[in-house]
């Protein structure tokens, strides 16, 4: 189970970074920038999933709580590419980056986080 939460989550890592950093180099929101932030919320929630079963549950502590933030945060993210897209508001697709950016960084953070708490419980 190890192995397919490391999987999952430098998926969604891989994906998730993809759509952001393509997005935001291209200058404009783009249906192939929404798939990738959608790819990247599929492979978080499942590797959330996985490592939530391998641990027997879900512990009240700083990393599971920015976790739920960030997945929350990666769904609103990436239901509101949906909108603005439909929308088709140029500005909004040309300011789109702001929102996406930020969103990255603060899912970083549980990331990282759980790079380090792996480490340190291994040795």
């Amino acid at each position: 189970m190890l192995h397919a939460a490391i999987v999952l989550m430098i998926g969604a890592l891989t994906f998730y970074s993809i759509g952001v950093w393509w997005e935001r180099f291209s200058g404009r929101l783009d249906v192939v920038h929404t798939a990738f932030f959608w790819l990247g919320l599929c492979c978080d929630t499942a590797g959330t999933e996985v490592m939530r079963r391998m641990v027997g549950g879900f512990a009240l502590n700083l990393h599971s709580l920015t976790g739920v933030a960030a997945l929350v945060l990666m769904a609103v993210h990436a239901v509101w590419a949906v909108v603005v897209l439909r929308r088709r508001d140029e500005r909004a697709l040309t300011a789109f980056h702001r929102f996406s950016v930020g969103v990255w960084a603060i899912w970083l953070v549980p990331f990282v986080s759980g790079m380090i708490i792996s480490s340190t419980s291994r040795g």
